[in-house]
């Protein structure tokens, strides 16, 4: 709700502040920056101090700055306003996703993480629906305020009921306590510990970031442009159609989850969480591609095709992060806010260059014109598929911290080189004017 909030009253925002159209997706992209650069530091507060304190922490900072959001006077206010509101976000689904591997044993992941994930898609659907009639009862200010007002509510909630440890719980049988301690003892790190490197430079980590950056790309949408794209293209009647792609999304979690549960007690943890990403980068890449060749004058058309799009995706996002516990063990929370914080640069390039591929890009033969946002879902369907080519080589077996340290030390100093090759080069085709 608090991240649907800004793209429901991004019209009024934008007439009230001034803001372009492209300012606007420096807004909302800025928001997945922060939310990116500060999820590995997020992760690791959750490892070291617990989910009950962390979470406790981060709701509390982002219900803050999403009250703030109303007080902004101009783009720049929002701006940083909106990127303190990633930071504070950063560590909620890394934090969350701690308090999972402490409760959940890995054969029971799939489909806790799809009913977990989904929560955010309700959320958002819901908000789509609610926030543009109290938006037009209460202004865009005011509505910013409440909304952050519930956030410091579930704080309450969740420090009265909450507890890191299983046992500490009095409610829960010895039978449920063995249950659950067997299942993660089954799924410890070897030697226990794991240096940030050793995630860096992992093959398999870097594998599972890209997929989550395909994903993003593709997902994001929903959350930032979807409505106002819908309403520039169709009018203002077309904004009911928004909350679809995002009621796909949460059958799309509660449908992977449980068919990734159904494969692991049959099959086991490699094919529980290959098969349902692989077949929905598949099925997402599909519907990317269909829109295109959607009557031009049908909103409704256009928007289920965005909505298998956004069901295929959604099916990968339960595998990944039960694929970061299985690999992550005791450090999962830094672990998936690594796979976290790379697929959230790709969601602040979704936001960023969206109604630049609008106004600008054309592919020969399948985008002739500008105008519309059709190369920009091909641009994400070759993604999609990249990301099925990903999943192939994936080793959900394989935990993290088995590479040996001076592996470790070798790919890091590649890496570094890389960086700043890349940084050297950009900066000397800015110099030349390129």
């Amino acid at each position: 709700m608090d991240r649907i909030c800004i793209s429901a009253a991004s019209g009024d925002i934008q007439a009230d502040l001034g803001i372009s159209s492209q300012m606007m997706g420096y807004i909302f992209g800025i928001f997945a920056l922060g939310y990116a650069l500060f999820q590995i530091p997020a992760g690791w507060v959750a490892d070291k101090y617990g989910p009950k304190r962390a979470l406790t922490w981060i709701v509390t900072s982002w219900s803050t700055f999403t009250a703030l959001s109303g007080a902004a006077w101009n783009a720049i206010s929002m701006l940083i306003i909106r990127f303190l509101f990633g930071v504070g976000e950063a560590g909620a689904f890394p934090g969350a996703t701690k308090a999972f591997y402490r409760w959940i044993p890995a054969r029971e992941r799939g489909i806790a993480n799809g009913i977990f994930h989904s929560g955010a898609r309700v959320g958002a659907a819901l908000s789509l629906f609610i926030l543009p009639f109290l938006i037009r009862l209460a202004g865009w200010r005011l509505t910013f305020v409440i909304t952050g007002a519930l956030g410091l509510i579930w704080v309450i909630i969740w420090k009265w009921w909450y507890h890191d440890n299983p046992r500490q719980n009095r409610k829960i049988s010895e039978q449920e306590l063995d249950y659950i301690e067997s299942g993660i003892a089954e799924d410890a790190l070897p030697g226990g510990k794991l240096a940030l490197g050793q995630i860096l430079t992992s093959s398999n980590m870097l594998l599972v970031m890209f997929q989550y950056v395909a994903s993003n790309i593709t997902f994001f949408i929903s959350f930032t442009w979807l409505l106002p794209y819908l309403v520039s293209q169709w009018g203002k009647s077309a904004e009911i159609y928004a909350p679809i792609p995002l009621l796909f999304g949460t059958f799309a979690q509660w449908f992977s989850g449980w068919i990734a549960t159904l494969i692991y007690q049959r099959f086991g943890q490699v094919p529980s969480r290959k098969i349902p990403a692989i077949a929905g980068f598949m099925l997402s890449a599909a519907g990317l591609v269909l829109i295109i060749f959607m009557p031009g004058n049908s909103a409704l058309a256009f928007t289920m095709m965005f909505s298998v799009a956004v069901f295929g995706v959604e099916m990968t996002i339960a595998p990944s992060w039960s694929l970061c516990m299985d690999i992550g063990g005791d450090r999962s929370g830094v672990v998936s806010a690594t796979m976290n914080m790379l697929g959230n640069i790709g969601s602040a390039l979704s936001a960023i260059i969206f109604p630049f591929f609008i106004s600008s890009v054309t592919i020969p033969f399948l985008v002739p014109e500008t105008g519309t946002a059709n190369s920009f879902f091909i641009f994400a369907a070759v993604m999609n598929i990249l990301a099925v080519i990903s999943w192939f080589l994936i080793r959900p077996s394989v935990k993290l911290g088995s590479t040996k340290p001076e592996v470790v030390k070798r790919r890091m100093i590649i890496y570094i080189m890389l960086l700043t090759l890349i940084t050297l080069t950009v900066l000397l085709l800015k110099f030349l004017k390129f």
